[in-house]
């Protein structure tokens, strides 16, 4: 099978990985750079070309950064227009990266979340607060990641400061109630299809109650319960996602969701977790890969 690896830095562990894990099952894969890629776009020959070469592959796999999400969703939309199959679709990339959006379909389906509001005028700002619970809260941007733009408020009065710099600065803000009890820490769980293959409790360092790996976090084994597994499955099934990495908190009425990342870093889970999860994406691609499967079903 010809696999390509969206991804513009083809020494990340994460491409690397799977890189060398479709080759060893005999694969003819390459990392393709999608920022450098151009396409024609007709309807009766769609082609994606890259320094005037023709791409074709049989899969595609998207490593897609945030801060190129416009046109990282094109790139794997022209592929799918090729009857390229994509591990994940450009639909479910689009709609994991608006926090907002995926939270609501979350919601609609009875997804356990963190209280959330979302306002656009100053005026509103009391009341967002109430709607909370109050300080201590979380007041995230909507397009932020990686623990960019996520800001505690241990006070009525710090929140009402920032959530009044973000709105005048024309920034998209939501605010979470706290959870407490989840004590800094996070459970990261990966799925793909319909079952996690791995997991891992990311903890915060002293003082931070971000638990990013990349901000000083540190990785342990995570064991699941089944409420946990079958969240973790269902949020990724909704928001259209084959391969996703699921971030929940431990709270006293059960896990909620904070995030699904349709980009999900390796080298964390798998150092933590011990699994081989690159070769578990290769499998999976193996048996679900076929030309012309490239339809999103999920409404919103």
């Amino acid at each position: 099978m010809r696999i390509g690896i969206l991804s513009r830095n083809a020494k990340l562990y994460s491409t690397s990985r799977l890189k060398e894990a479709a080759a060893a099952r005999g694969h003819d894969v390459r990392v393709v750079d999608y920022t450098r890629c151009y396409m024609n776009i007709t309807s009766h020959r769609p082609q994606m070309l890259l320094a005037g070469d023709a791409l074709h592959f049989d899969a595609v796999i998207p490593r897609i950064g945030a801060s190129n999400t416009f046109y990282g969703t094109a790139v794997v939309r022209q592929f799918e227009m090729m009857h390229t199959y994509p591990l994940n679709t450009s639909q479910a990339i689009s709609r994991s990266r608006d926090k907002l959006r995926a939270l609501q379909l979350l919601a609609r389906a009875g997804v356990g979340l963190p209280v959330t509001g979302f306002a656009r005028s100053t005026k509103d700002i009391d009341g967002l607060i109430q709607l909370v619970g109050g300080a201590p809260l979380i007041i995230k941007l909507v397009e932020g990641t990686q623990g960019i733009g996520v800001v505690l408020a241990e006070t009525d009065k710090a929140a009402e400061s920032v959530m009044a710099a973000f709105i005048q600065l024309d920034a998209n803000i939501m605010v979470q109630e706290f959870i407490k009890e989840a004590g800094g820490a996070d459970i990261r769980a990966f799925v793909i299809g319909d079952k996690v293959v791995a997991s891992m409790k990311r903890q915060g360092p002293e003082g931070e109650f971000r638990s990013n790996l990349h901000r000083g976090g540190s990785a342990s084994t995570a064991k699941l319960t089944p409420e946990e597994r079958s969240t973790a499955v269902r949020s990724a099934k909704l928001l259209g996602l084959r391969v996703a990495g699921v971030d929940m908190l431990r709270s006293n009425h059960g896990p909620v969701i904070m995030e699904v990342n349709s980009s999900p870093g390796l080298e964390g889970i798998e150092q933590s977790s011990g699994k081989d999860v690159a070769g578990a994406i290769i499998d999976y691609l193996e048996k679900h890969a076929k030309p012309g499967k490239t339809k999103d079903r999920i409404q919103g």
